[in-house]
């Protein structure tokens, strides 16, 4: 569904945000984006999802292609018509307006009612809690209910892949295991997902494929499973080393590279 190409990116025609990046997001799949704080993820987002020119930035080279068709020079919203929508890091909802209105935001490519009204009651299945609050005050929901409502306000859309930018960022482990259930039943519907999550232990559970960012460039694309088997993976992103415990000190000084930058 979603081919990534040999992407580069540039901001500000200075610094270099991605270095040759390609991945593929399969129709119906759950596929993760793993890697540390200014790995490149959120630039490969804004790279699928027409948001670079925000942020003064632009691809140099590669492609990206939604359903055989090329969309790196589409603006965002013609992208959201094109069947992708994004939830991005932080939920930035609409604050001061209802829960309602966040969401009927979302809708504006529905060009019927009626599919408004469908799109709608899929929110609310998903989210009661969000039926219960549709005309309260969004600012004044809990963290959890500000991503379920940034996570509804996308699928008002109905798109064909959803792409979300750290959906369990701040949130209590508890609400944290609730939006990943969301994701799943999310993707039992039909949907797509592009996962970008730091959390990779629950990425990965959840995911069929994963990619590894680093430095802006991937350094490793393997089954989701087979990443969360692999060493080096389970080192330095689930936090699982292998053999015997070091101590403090030992951690202090720790200095093996990661093999995929041998």
């Amino acid at each position: 569904m979603l081919s990534v190409a040999g992407l580069e990116v540039v901001y500000s025609d200075v610094i270099v945000g991605l270095r040759g990046v390609s991945l593929d997001v399969p129709d119906g799949a759950i596929v993760a984006l793993l890697g540390a704080n200014g790995a490149g993820k959120t630039t490969c987002l804004r790279a699928i999802t027409g948001l670079l020119d925000v942020h003064r930035g632009r691809v140099q080279k590669g492609a990206v292609t939604f359903d055989g068709v090329r969309i790196d020079g589409l603006d965002a919203p013609e992208i959201v018509r094109r069947g992708i929508a994004q939830v991005l890091e932080g939920r930035r909802i609409f604050a001061e307006l209802t829960v309602e209105e966040n969401l009927l935001a979302g809708a504006f490519v529905q060009r019927s009612a009626a599919r408004q009204r469908q799109a709608r009651d899929r929110v609310m299945d998903l989210f009661p809690v969000l039926a219960e609050r549709r005309r309260q005050v969004a600012g004044y929901l809990s963290g959890g209910e500000q991503q379920m409502l940034a996570i509804g306000r996308a699928l008002m859309a109905d798109p064909k892949l959803l792409v979300l930018d750290e959906p369990s960022l701040g949130l209590a482990p508890l609400v944290a295991r609730k939006i990943r259930d969301v994701i799943v039943d999310i993707h039992r519907q039909g949907t797509a997902v592009l996962l970008v999550e730091q959390n990779a232990a629950m990425a990965l559970a959840i995911a069929s494929h994963g990619y590894i960012l680093e430095n802006g460039r991937i350094v490793m694309s393997k089954p989701a499973d087979a990443l969360a088997r692999d060493a080096d993976v389970r080192e330095f992103y689930l936090g699982l080393a292998e053999g015997r415990r070091r101590s403090y000190r030992d951690v202090r000084h720790y200095r093996r590279r990661k093999r995929w930058l041998s």
